[in-house]
């Protein structure tokens, strides 16, 4: 079978987790090559696997070259092993090992590798991870390198995932749609949302803003409004410190939006470091859902 054909056919193991993104209906695989709703809206699989189900044109401004150093990090150097160690400890506990299909959706997922390397450490085979980003450019990529999960090229406010399909939803690092999300998640469902801490890559943003109030981030309104939605039953603070190679941090840079704005001579002198440490601070908000009416709409 080719890439497409396999996808396709994850796809169909699973096809109770799509809507079509134009009207909301069920949908099928039909030829291992589209998927096709109840009134006829087709949208088909990509070479590398993965399903356009965008319905309106869009501008990211995170580009390959973004992606692909987004990618060296997370997959080659140790910035992130704890926090995905921390929230596949999360998962396993809250959903225990079973026979029963457990669906991982990431939303806002990129190139993917933050799913993959969850997925990964859950070693739980029941588990089958579900990506879905607004960049294609993102969602090609991670079709291309990580072919044991369903990715999705889609828009939050507008999501392909069906009523109560997903046993765990992600949201890291990246804009939230908490009604959407409460839509999705199945009734006793678990949502894990990281959001930075004050002193999230400080080193970085220590070289780029020369003012000191940029430097600080507050999750106060972010942690509220998660609130506002979701029952909170846990809220685990990740702070730790690696150290990168020069090529590393110059991964970094590319990566992150931080240094999008500075000065070139400033990020000239950060990358130029034979290494650094660079702080992780980060919050994992683990919520359920309230059980109040009309939550299950």
């Amino acid at each position: 079978m080719t890439q497409k054909e396999k996808s396709a056919e994850m796809v169909r193991k699973n096809i109770r987790a799509i809507r079509c993104s134009l009207c909301n209906s069920p949908m099928k695989v039909v030829d291992f090559k589209s998927l096709i709703c109840s009134n006829n809206h087709s949208f088909d699989f990509a070479k590398q696997g993965y399903v356009n189900m965008m319905i309106r044109s869009t501008n990211s401004h995170y580009d390959k070259k973004l992606f692909a150093a987004r990618q060296k990090i997370i997959m080659e150097s140790n910035l992130y092993a704890l926090l995905h160690q921390k929230i596949a400890e999360v998962i396993n506990k809250r959903i225990p090992p079973s026979n029963d299909e457990i669906r991982i959706f990431d939303a806002g997922c990129g190139e993917g590798s933050h799913l993959k390397r969850i997925l990964d450490e859950c070693k739980n085979e029941a588990m089958t991870g579900i990506g879905l980003d607004i960049s294609k450019e993102g969602i090609r990529m991670a079709a291309r390198h990580y072919r044991q999960s369903i990715w999705l090229v889609g828009d939050l406010a507008n999501s392909p995932l069906a009523n109560q399909s997903c046993q765990v939803i992600m949201n890291i690092l990246s804009p939230a749609n908490y009604t959407d999300f409460k839509r999705i998640l199945v009734s006793d469902g678990l949502i894990v949302k990281i959001v930075p801490g004050p002193h999230y890559l400080k080193e970085l943003r220590d070289a780029c803003f020369d003012d000191t109030d940029k430097l600080v981030y507050k999750n106060d309104k972010t942690v509220s409004l998660f609130k506002e939605h979701f029952h909170l039953v846990d809220m685990i603070h990740v702070s730790y410190t690696t150290r990168l190679s020069q090529l590393e941090l110059l991964y970094l840079v590319q990566m992150s939006p931080i240094a999008w704005n500075s000065k070139k001579e400033q990020l000239h002198q950060f990358i130029n470091q034979a290494f650094s440490d660079i702080t992780v601070d980060l919050d994992i908000l683990v919520g359920v859902k309230k059980q109040t009416k009309g939550d299950g709409a």
